[in-house]
C-alpha cells in the first residue's frame, strides 16, 4: 500500500510538471517526396493510406508530369497524348484524377482517371476539362469549358450555375456526393455547395467573391472569400449555415482542405510568391504557421498546404535547397504524451506486484 500512495503521489507530480508540454502544439516530421528528374515539385492531394498526388518537372525540365508517391518513391504517372500532366486528387483505393495536356489555354486539356495502371481520358463536355477531385465511391468532380461536371462512372454530368450565372467549376467532392466550388455570377463570383440536386450559394465574408476548395464527410466546406470592399481576403469554414472567417497569420490566407476531424489547412501570405506560408487551422488554437511545428534547422520554408488526411498527414510545397519540392507532414506523439503513457505503464506494473 505504502508502494502504491507513493507512485500516485510521483505520477500526481509529473502529470502537473508536463501539463504545459501536453497543450503545447503538435510537431511534425518533414519528408521531401523529390522530384522526377527535374529541379521542382508540387503536392495536391493525400488519402487515408498516405499516397500522394501531385506534379514534378522530368528531367531536363521539358515537362511536368503528374506523378503517386507511395511512401517510398515518386511515380511517373505520364500523360494522356504528350504534353504536361497534373494529379489533383485520390482516393483510398488509389484511383487519381487529374488533367493531362497543356496547363494554360490549351484546348486539349483533358480529366483523366488513373485505375492503378492507366491513366483513361474522361472526355469532354466541349473544349477541355479538368478533374480536381474524387471520392471513394469514384465519383469525380471538375470544369469543363461549359462549366461544373460530376463523372458517375461512365457520363460526365454538367452541374449547371447558380442562378443568374454563367460558368462554375466543381473542386472537392465527399463521400456523399455533395460537391464544392466556385460559380460565376453578374459582378463577382461565389461558393457553392451542390447536394445533389441543387446548386446553393455559400456567400461570401462581406465582399464580391468567395471560391470553395474543399468538403469533408461532416458536410463542412472551406475556402476563401472577400471581405467588405474587396480590400483582402480571408480563409472560412462553412459549417452548413455559417461562413466563419478563419482569419490570417499574415496579409491574406486561403484554405484548400478538411479532414474530418474539422483540421484545416491551406497558406496566408502578403499577396506575392515565396511570401505565403503554410498552415494549420484547428478549432482550439487556431492558425498555426506550418513552419513553426517542424524541426528547427530542417532547411524547408513551407509556403503552400493543400491537403489534409484524416490521420493528420499534411501535403503541399516549399523550398528548400533554394528549389520548389513537395512535402509530406506526419504527426509524431508528443514527448509529454510518451512519458505519461511509459509511467502509466510502469505504475500498473508495481502494483500488480503489491
Amino acid at each position: 500500500m505504502r508502494n502504491l500512495i507513493l507512485m500516485s503521489i510521483i505520477l500526481s507530480i509529473i502529470v502537473l510538471s508536463v501539463f504545459s508540454l501536453c497543450q503545447a502544439e503538435v510537431r511534425y516530421s518533414i519528408t521531401d517526396l523529390g522530384t522526377l528528374g527535374g529541379g521542382g515539385s508540387i503536392a495536391f492531394g493525400i488519402n487515408d493510406n498516405g499516397q500522394v498526388v501531385g506534379a514534378s518537372e522530368i528531367a531536363g525540365n521539358s515537362a511536368v508530369h503528374a506523378f503517386l508517391y507511395d511512401g517510398t518513391a515518386m511515380n511517373d504517372l505520364g500523360t494522356l497524348v504528350g504534353g504536361d500532366s497534373y494529379a489533383y486528387g485520390i482516393n483510398d483505393s488509389g484511383q487519381i484524377v487529374g488533367n493531362s495536356g497543356g496547363e494554360y489555354g490549351d484546348y486539349y486539356t483533358h480529366a483523366f482517371l488513373y485505375d492503378g495502371t492507366t491513366m483513361n481520358d474522361l472526355g469532354t463536355l466541349g473544349g477541355h476539362s479538368r478533374a480536381y477531385g474524387i471520392n471513394n465511391s469514384g465519383q469525380v468532380v471538375g470544369e469543363d469549358e461549359a462549366g461544373a461536371f460530376l463523372y458517375d462512372g461512365t457520363t460526365m454530368n454538367y452541374l449547371g450555375t447558380l442562378v443568374g450565372g454563367s460558368s462554375s467549376y466543381a473542386l472537392g467532392i465527399n463521400d456523399s456526393g455533395h460537391v464544392v466550388g466556385v460559380g460565376f455570377i453578374v459582378g463577382g463570383y461565389h461558393a457553392f455547395l451542390y447536394d445533389g440536386t441543387t446548386m446553393n450559394d455559400l456567400g461570401t465574408l462581406g465582399g464580391s467573391y468567395s471560391y470553395a476548395n474543399g468538403i469533408n464527410d461532416n458536410g463542412q466546406v472551406v475556402g476563401w472569400s472577400t471581405l467588405d470592399g474587396d480590400s483582402a481576403t480571408h480563409a472560412f469554414l462553412y459549417d452548413g449555415t455559417t461562413m466563419r472567417d478563419l482569419g490570417t497569420l499574415r496579409g491574406n490566407s486561403y484554405a484548400y482542405g478538411i479532414n474530418d476531424s474539422g483540421q484545416i489547412v491551406g497558406d496566408s501570405g502578403v499577396g506575392y510568391c515565396g511570401r505565403e506560408r503554410a498552415f494549420l487551422y484547428n478549432s482550439t488554437e487556431g492558425m498555426l504557421d506550418l513552419n513553426n511545428l517542424i524541426p528547427s534547422g530542417s532547411g524547408w520554408v513551407l509556403n503552400y498546404a493543400r491537403d489534409i488526411n484524416n490521420s493528420g498527414q499534411i501535403v503541399g510545397w516549399g523550398t528548400i535547397g533554394r528549389q520548389t519540392h513537395a512535402f509530406l507532414m506526419t504527426p509524431v506523439p508528443e514527448p509529454a504524451s510518451v512519458l505519461l503513457f511509459s509511467f502509466s505503464l510502469l505504475c500498473l506494473k508495481n502494483r500488480s506486484r503489491i
